[in-house]
């Protein structure tokens, strides 16, 4: 008799630098995996120094591997869309650059459609006065950061970016999605 894991699901997210949106998704109940890398430039495998020149196209992501039995994409969108300003083009606060865009990328048609049904409900809660401008497209060419991003706020928790910016996103993560921190 084998035993199958459970289906899993992945999706990539863009919400600037990627130390903030990985040490949030790191604390959400039913993410199994987050993975910083960069996705959608044209360079193959750059290196974080080219894509911070903004000349690779690359958007700096986590890879979110998630239990859609504990978590739906719907619910992992919400946070997202709570813990970063999605309304920003190519800027989260003083990160600048097309690299901190906005960004989801799906890998299948059911995802695509589901972050934009939620995309169109935010415009039309009128939550944020400016225009949502999340780019919504296709996973395409991804790689994985270097070693030293992964973990990042985990690993390096009173670093100055860490303690000023990462840290308030996860507080503000954890307070507002008290139900949804793992134990």
């Amino acid at each position: 008799m084998s035993t199958s894991s459970p289906p899993t699901e992945t999706v990539v997210l863009g919400g600037g630098c990627f130390w903030c949106t990985e040490a949030v998704f790191d604390r959400v109940q039913g993410v199994l995996d987050v993975e910083s890398g960069y996705c959608n430039g044209q360079a193959v495998n750059p290196t974080y120094e080219q894509v911070c020149t903004g000349r690779t196209g690359h958007a700096e992501v986590v890879k979110l591997e998630f239990d859609p039995a504990q978590i739906s994409l719907r619910e992992v969108l919400e946070i997202f869309f709570v813990v970063h300003d999605p309304t920003t083009l190519n800027r989260q606060g003083n990160d600048a650059g097309t690299q901190y865009r906005s960004g989801i990328y799906y890998t299948g048609d059911a995802q695509k459609q589901v972050a934009e049904e939620v995309i169109r409900e935010i415009a039309a809660s009128k939550t944020y006065s400016s225009p949502v401008v999340t780019e919504v497209a296709q996973l395409a060419n991804y790689s994985t950061a270097e070693a030293y991003h992964q973990d990042y706020f985990l690993n390096n928790p009173n670093q100055g970016y860490c303690a000023f910016v990462v840290g308030p996103k996860v507080e503000k993560f954890q307070k507002t999605f008290a139900s949804r921190v793992k134990a």
